[in-house]
């Protein structure tokens, strides 16, 4: 009985003083654009525990299709590959970071340019980073030839 009461002070003692530990989950996913639907919902039902308005969860769903969509269609030209997610709430922080293992982009600055895009078939806007960084705070992207590319998004909700 001893032992389940000091169990029950350390548990309840480990609150507060400490850094507050990050909630995380994290989600791999084959490279078809379907999955680009279910990657959003994963992290809007995710972030649903942060009790976002409606428009910050818009503009979180609205960037992780970007970044989702760029994995597939750019990261993986369509072919197959994993893209990796993971969704982290630190306090009011949400940050999302979507990774492939693809080709990699060839001139980051040049790709984060607004309209445009290595799409040579005209179907794309070369839009996608834009949309990341104004529905976000923060973008940060990185990219090597061959290994491919991480994006990380963050979004203070409620604040």
């Amino acid at each position: 009985m001893q032992k389940t009461d000091e169990s029950r002070k350390a548990v309840q003692g480990s609150g507060g003083s400490q850094e507050e530990k990050p909630e995380i989950i994290r989600l791999e996913m084959g490279s078809q654009s379907k999955n680009e639907e279910f990657a959003r919902v994963v992290v809007a039902v995710f972030m649903s525990r942060m009790n976002p308005t409606l428009e910050e969860l818009d503009d979180v769903k609205t960037a992780v299709s970007e970044a989702v969509t760029n994995a597939v269609i750019h990261g993986y030209q369509n072919g197959d590959g994993i893209v990796y997610i993971e969704a982290g709430i630190c306090g009011n922080e949400l940050t999302v970071t979507v990774k492939d293992k693809g080709i990699g982009i060839q001139d980051l600055k040049k790709a984060m340019e607004p309209m445009y895009t290595s799409d040579s078939t005209g179907e794309r806007s070369g839009m996608g980073f834009s949309f990341m960084e104004a529905f976000m705070d923060s973008l940060e992207v990185e990219s090597q030839l061959g290994k491919g590319t991480t994006v990380r998004m963050k979004k203070r909700i409620g604040g």
